[in-house]
């Protein structure tokens, strides 16, 4: 089973930037699509970017051009770099994987890591 541990939230203002990682325990990004969601209190789980095993990203409008997805697959390292943070961006961030096609829809991933908090406020 495959194991993923993200990193790299905390509490920033408004307009600020932050870093999440998303740590892979073995080689899986060849063939999977990676992806980053998020979750507010009271919301549901809301899919915020993916990239594909070609390099492909998709971003929900909400954080297109705010947001950069990537990975560095010889480090099984995925990334979620976060600019011009807003509190509407508060949530727990979690990465996940699923075999073949991406879609940001949280119930065709079936690995989850266990969250990271991200706090946007003054």
């Amino acid at each position: 089973q495959v194991h993923l541990v993200e990193s790299g939230g905390g509490s920033v203002q408004p307009g600020g930037s932050l870093r999440l990682s998303c740590a892979a325990s073995e080689y899986i990004y060849s063939s999977r699509c990676m992806a980053w969601f998020r979750q507010a209190p009271g919301r549901e789980r809301e899919g915020v970017a993916s990239i594909d095993e070609l390099g492909r990203t998709t971003y929900i409008d909400s954080v297109e051009g705010r947001f950069t997805i990537s990975k560095d697959n010889a480090k099984r390292v995925l990334t979620l770099q976060m600019s011009s943070l807003n509190p509407e961006d508060t949530a727990v961030y979690y990465c996940a994987t699923r075999a073949g096609a991406c879609y940001l829809a949280a119930d065709w991933y079936n690995i989850w890591g266990q969250g990271t908090q991200v706090t946007v406020s003054s």
